[in-house]
């Protein structure tokens, strides 16, 4: 079956050409490869500028080689069994004004090969991001300290032969087997500090991954997870999430309402925000717990609030002892009514909501009966 379509000039008229390409997104990228004695660099062509070095993620196992480059909201795949052996360390490089990405590999011998190698599954594929399955890579468990009474610091590696950078605001899945089973759970990484003296620097080939997680005494997953030795290892998934960073250009106001561990994506966006966002006036967050002792990093938030003053915490206790003099109670119009002050009339805004789902979904109401635009509201979902 054959479309008819009216060809002028043996060109699509100009209107059936755009609507065309509207469909089918971005255009394919390309990719190359070229040697040196002892390296083999694999090019990876986007044809877009805003790429960076979150946009790709680099697996290579025994001799598969498996690049995915985030485009958009598609994913393009070189996946290949190489014909020679390479070191496990390798280099990433991004020319982003050309939007091209370099791979590095190292030769274990120094020998002239004639092809790169053959085609594994789904090689050269470039395909909407939602219909690509999740891939895992074992990382070790380095270090976990107390945070609060059930919740912890996790500290993961990843291999010397991946490379993965988890974009702000993007979770990974953790996969477990238990009795048998497989078993996945998200979770959103986090700085190791709110507080930049003690922040990591932050590495281009950073190798250490850090989450905050809370162990349900009586679930079937965390359990599990706390009890992993130093040493041990845990299946982490490709990053997956839809915030996307152009919503903080020009930001002058950013709220952030976080209940429990819905704290979590906060810290990379407060990170980021405080760093990277000239025009940005004001941050607050409301972060909603049941008692204080399930405050996670309050000294650090107060530090973080007396130190730069663009910051404002404000805790809310839903079980309080009789000595809290702070807020309490649950989300409510008067708490965010009162919480939701522009700092200047009209300010470009942006709300990011995180906690239980009934807390998350009754927040999101809330925020549109104050009249706030969906496209000002940003909600993380497990």
């Amino acid at each position: 079956y054959h479309e008819e379509k009216k060809v002028l000039n043996g060109m699509l008229p100009k209107s059936q050409v755009t609507d065309t390409l509207a469909k089918e997104g971005p255009s394919s990228p390309s990719y190359d490869w070229f040697q040196t004695d002892s390296l083999v660099t694999v090019v990876i062509y986007t044809k877009q500028k805003d790429i960076n070095l979150d946009s790709v993620i680099v697996d290579h196992l025994d001799d598969s080689f498996r690049a995915e480059t985030i485009i958009k909201d598609y994913s393009y795949l070189i996946h290949i069994g190489l014909s020679h052996e390479v070191q496990e360390d390798f280099s990433v490089r991004v020319v982003e004004n050309v939007g091209k990405i370099e791979i590095v590999l190292k030769k274990k011998e120094n020998a002239s090969w004639k092809c790169l190698g053959h085609p594994l599954e789904n090689h050269n594929s470039f395909i909407p991001k939602k219909d690509t399955g999740l891939y895992y890579r074992k990382c070790q468990l380095i270090s976990k300290e107390n945070v609060t009474h059930d919740t912890k610091l996790f500290c993961l590696m990843l291999p010397p032969s991946t490379h993965l950078q988890v974009p702000i605001g993007q979770h990974v899945y953790f996969k477990l087997t238990i009795t048998g089973t497989e078993l996945v759970k998200p979770y959103t990484p986090v700085s190791d500090s709110l507080l930049s003296e003690f922040k990591e620097q932050v590495l281009p080939n950073n190798k250490y991954i850090y989450f905050l997680i809370k162990i349900y005494s009586a679930g079937l997953f965390t359990p599990e997870l706390d009890h992993l030795q130093i040493g041990d290892f845990v299946s982490v998934s490709n990053p997956e999430g839809n915030l996307k960073i152009s919503k903080f250009q020009e930001l002058e106001d950013l709220f952030l309402l976080a209940a429990g561990t819905g704290f979590t994506p906060m810290v990379k966006i407060l990170n980021y925000a405080l760093t990277n966002i000239p025009s940005l006036r004001k941050v607050k967050l409301m972060f909603f717990n049941k008692t204080e002792d399930d405050i996670i990093w309050r000294s650090q938030l107060e530090k973080l609030a007396f130190k730069d003053k663009r910051f404002d915490v404000e805790f809310v206790l839903s079980a309080p002892t009789s000595e809290w003099d702070g807020k309490q109670g649950y989300i409510s119009p008067a708490l965010l009514s009162e919480f939701l002050k522009r700092s200047i009339d009209k300010s470009k805004v942006l709300i990011c909501i995180c906690g239980p789902t009934p807390f998350t979904e009754q927040g999101i109401r809330l925020l549109h009966d104050l009249t706030f635009s969906k496209y000002e509201i940003h909600s993380f979902t497990a």
